[in-house]
């Protein structure tokens, strides 16, 4: 695998491409905090990003299976970098209105680009080698969010706020330019008869094939869990930084999750030769339960960071493991659909995890709207739990 040239200009791609995005990242929250006062008003405006990206989603998943998928990822790669521009004249003008066409613009660059990199990645390795690259890919990219926070912390302190998107939109050029050398291939429908074939193919081909597999319907849903605490987290850092009246902290609770993360998903090839798929899912959604439950404590510094490290670990063994399930289970030929769908559910749950939190937070406060989610997620894991169990002796039965 390690030979493979394309596995190279994927992990280092995702690497430049996750620099810009928490460079970009880094700058949202500053904009924002110093433009709208209100959390729910913050989550509104993220949430109109995210809807745009739901809006496009059918279209991204036909196209990806319809056409290359290189030639996708570099088109959404050419909409990603001038997205910034939008950014970049947001700060001029002091307008949140350009900040939103930044939003929609960006997210719907990311409604094609994820789907297609999701369905390129089973056709550049082996099945057998595919948890490896996934827990290698991720932890390229939370490698790439401890940097990019750290660095866009010192920048922040430096530089104006603009210099940070202008290293966003340097590091989205670099990722175009190494998409442009990926060299694989695919297993598109020939020439000949493409045409005929894309009169055929639906978005809505993907749902019975996703019924049809239990383990990926019943992962699916469980992939939704872990959002009731990423889909504020931004939000949860800011709040968090405000209750300990520390900007430092910010820091900390990434550069924690980050590695965290990484230990995690270094070690999920090792964990899931003695653990089944199903058993990982499970333990590592309860653990994500306790994280939330651990942030009721928010004002101490040391058991937030802790919350974060738990939360870490834990999202890191519980994604990889996710995500091979889907690339091995699901036939190629509906991967662009499948991971299309994906990730509008996923855009959906984030939206309405943003929305709610950014309500809660200004009503009921952080400590305790962490406990309610803890509450919720452990609950939905436990449900879902005895759920999977109860079909487990009707599978062998059949």
């Amino acid at each position: 695998m390690w030979k493979n040239r394309n596995v190279w200009i994927i992990l280092t791609g995702e690497f430049i491409a996750g620099l810009g995005l928490w460079l970009g990242i880094i700058g949202n929250l500053e904009f924002m905090q110093e433009k709208i006062p209100s959390d729910f008003l913050k989550s509104l405006l993220m949430a109109a990003g995210l809807l745009a990206g739901i809006a496009v989603g059918p279209y991204a998943g036909r196209i990806t299976d319809q056409i290359s998928k290189k030639t996708v990822m570099l088109w959404s790669g050419v909409l990603r970098t001038i997205s910034v521009i939008f950014m970049l004249i947001a700060i001029a003008t002091g307008s949140v209105w350009w900040m939103l066409v930044f939003f929609v613009s960006i997210q719907i660059s990311a409604a094609f680009y994820f789907p297609a990199l999701q369905a390129t990645i089973p056709l550049i390795v082996k099945d057998k080698d595919l948890l490896q690259l996934n827990g290698v890919h991720m932890n390229v990219s939370t490698l790439s969010r401890i940097v990019g926070t750290a660095l866009g912390g010192i920048l922040l302190v430096l530089l104006p706020l603009s210099m940070l998107y202008i290293g966003s939109l340097a590091a989205y050029l670099g990722l175009l330019i190494l998409t442009w050398f990926l060299d694989f291939e695919e297993n598109n429908v020939p020439s000949s008869t493409k045409k005929k074939t894309n009169e055929k193919t639906s978005f809505k081909d993907v749902l019975p094939v996703i019924k049809g597999l239990p383990i990926v319907f019943m992962t699916l849903l469980m992939t939704l869990v872990p959002l009731l605490f990423l889909g504020g987290f931004n939000l949860l850092v800011i709040n968090i930084s405000e209750l300990q009246d520390s900007t430092a902290i910010k820091g900390w609770i990434y550069a924690a999750e980050g590695v965290s993360f990484m230990i995690g998903a270094l070690f999920i090839k090792k964990i899931s030769d003695k653990l089944s798929s199903n058993t990982i899912l499970f333990s590592s959604s309860i653990l994500v339960g306790l994280s939330q439950l651990l942030l009721y404590f928010a004002d101490v510094t040391l058991i937030t960071i802790g919350a974060f490290l738990v939360f870490g670990f834990s999202v890191g063994c519980f994604y990889p493991t996710a995500s091979t399930i889907f690339q091995t289970k699901v036939p190629k030929d509906f991967h662009g659909r499948f991971f299309s769908f994906r990730n509008m559910l996923d855009r959906i749950g984030f939206q309405i995890v943003l929305l709610l939190t950014g309500f809660f937070l200004d009503f009921i406060g952080l400590q305790q709207m962490c406990v309610l989610y803890g509450g919720l997620t452990i609950l939905i894991t436990i449900i879902f739990y005895l759920k999977n169990n109860q079909l487990q002796p009707v599978k062998q039965g059949n």
